[in-house]
């Protein structure tokens, strides 16, 4: 594929691409490499990394494998990340197409909703949403899609503005085709891509924002969460900096890794147009 072709020919691509691919991985990896619960006590509490073969980096407070409890992070990072971005996605471009093909007052109405919700900061809302329902993972990907929508939205109503005026869309309109059937099946398409460029900044952002509400206890304590590991060894930082350093590092290798493949594409897209 040529966009593929272009987006591997980038330094931000091969970068981004194999981190994203290595943490992908081991995510999907994460029940065959610790199969069992990755919360269980196996060893004596707070072992220094690197002294025990059955925790290579070590033990939390509680006795459990700070590896296994990494392994296992990963995965709902990445979930939460994808599932919030896909759920914004789907909303915002769904809200910006019926805005850009309708116009008029149901234009205005959706625009005044949309900027009703970008007035909040996404993490605020989050925040609120999260402490007034209950911390489950459902809830967090519901709570950071519902503060991200936004920006899809407004994209793809410039988008389709533009787009709805075409010759395709007149012909379109002149057989008789339904208006929805119009804008969801032959403007929504052509109005996408610029949307999906956005993905890796929602992908990347809601990493955050779920790490950022375990730390602060919100997220679901079933689960394990980088986050949560950071606030586990918030509390002994000075005797054990390790708790909370390998969940950090995680955190910031996987923003990086998102960041780096979303301007591996967009250049790759651009590069693409320019010829």
């Amino acid at each position: 594929m040529p966009v593929l072709r272009r987006f591997l020919g980038t330094a931000e691509g091969i970068a981004g691409g194999a981190i994203l691919l290595a943490i992908a991985i081991t995510a999907v990896l994460a029940s065959v490499l610790f199969p069992g619960d990755p919360l269980a006590i196996v060893a004596e509490p707070m072992l220094q990394p690197f002294q025990h073969q059955d925790a290579i980096l070590g033990t939390d407070r509680l006795g459990r494998d700070v590896l296994a409890e990494l392994v296992h992070g990963a995965r709902t990072s990445l979930l939460v990340g994808l599932a919030a971005a896909f759920a914004a996605i789907a909303v915002g471009a769904t809200v910006g197409t019926i805005a850009g093909f309708a116009g008029g007052l149901v234009d205005e109405a959706l625009m005044r909703v949309t900027e009703a919700f970008q007035t909040v900061p996404g993490f605020l809302l989050a925040l609120a949403l999260v402490s007034v329902v209950g911390p489950s993972l459902p809830v967090v990907v519901t709570a950071i899609a519902a503060s991200a929508w936004t920006q899809p939205a407004r994209i793809a109503r410039a988008e389709v503005l533009s787009i709805r005026e075409r010759d395709y869309v007149a012909s379109a309109r002149a057989i008789g085709m339904h208006p929805a059937e119009i804008a969801f099946r032959e403007v929504l398409p052509n109005a996408l891509p610029p949307v999906l460029t956005l993905a890796s900044v929602i992908v990347a952002n809601a990493i955050l924002i779920e790490a950022a509400l375990s730390f602060l206890g919100l997220g679901d304590p079933n689960i394990v969460t980088w986050g949560g590991m950071i606030a586990e060894g918030r509390v002994v930082l000075r005797g054990a900096p390790y708790l909370s350093i390998f969940p950090g590092l995680a955190l910031v290798a996987t923003v990086l890794g998102v960041y780096l493949t979303g301007e591996g594409v967009v250049e790759a897209l651009a590069s693409g147009r320019s010829r």
